[in-house]
């Protein structure tokens, strides 16, 4: 695995432009809607309780009471951050009788789950 440099040699020393390179990355870059909706995702899964939810959920489905005990919180505020991450459509339920059972709401949220995750573990490997 390659290291970064130090940031003292993460800048341009000589003035460089690049018209083809810019029109690539610019032609490439989503539309300003889909920028912010990404954004908003990323904010929901960056919060640690959150992840740890997400992250619990990757493995198996699990009820409000379950996820609380993973997470270490109350169960209110286990309900709290699923209804955020409902409404960012990370998750998903189903209801048996009075229970509510949570998973991810579909591959896409496991793999950024899974992705996030895998290289985070890189990078504290890399410091070993």
């Amino acid at each position: 695995m390659t290291v970064a440099p130090p940031a003292s040699d993460a800048t341009c020393d000589a003035p460089c432009h690049h018209p083809h390179a810019v029109a690539l990355a610019r032609a490439a870059l989503p539309d300003a809607q889909c920028i912010l909706d990404a954004s908003t995702l990323l904010k929901a899964v960056a919060d640690p309780t959150r992840l740890r939810l997400l992250s619990a959920l990757a493995r198996t489905e699990l009820c409000v009471h379950d996820l609380a005990q993973v997470a270490g919180i109350s169960e209110s505020a286990a309900s709290h951050q699923l209804r955020l991450l409902r409404a960012h459509r990370l998750v998903t339920f189903r209801k048996v009788g009075r229970s509510a059972y949570y998973r991810l709401a579909d591959q896409h949220v496991t793999l950024l789950i899974q992705n996030a995750l895998e290289h985070a573990r890189e990078r504290d490997d890399s410091t070993r």
